[in-house]
């Protein structure tokens, strides 16, 4: 099932979102992978908006980042 143009522009929304805090934090995506146990590309490819990460992955993030999901969730 492919993702809606709409939904699509919301993923890339979430994904600057996510790259903006983790170089708020300095951190690289080897860095951000290492403390989440998640492959740095996986980590850039949600940045990008290419995938639709499970609301868990945000959670693991977050911890990782050391922010609550509702940071992340802001408009």
């Amino acid at each position: 099932m492919s993702i809606s143009k709409t939904n699509k522009e919301k993923l890339k929304t979430l994904g600057k979102r996510l790259k903006a805090i983790r170089n708020e934090k300095g951190l690289t995506l080897k860095e951000l992978g290492y403390r989440t146990d998640k492959e740095p590309q996986s980590i850039s490819r949600v940045e990008m908006g290419d995938i639709n990460p499970t609301y868990l992955y945000l959670l693991e993030i977050c911890e990782g980042l050391e922010i609550k999901i509702s940071e992340l969730l802001e408009e």
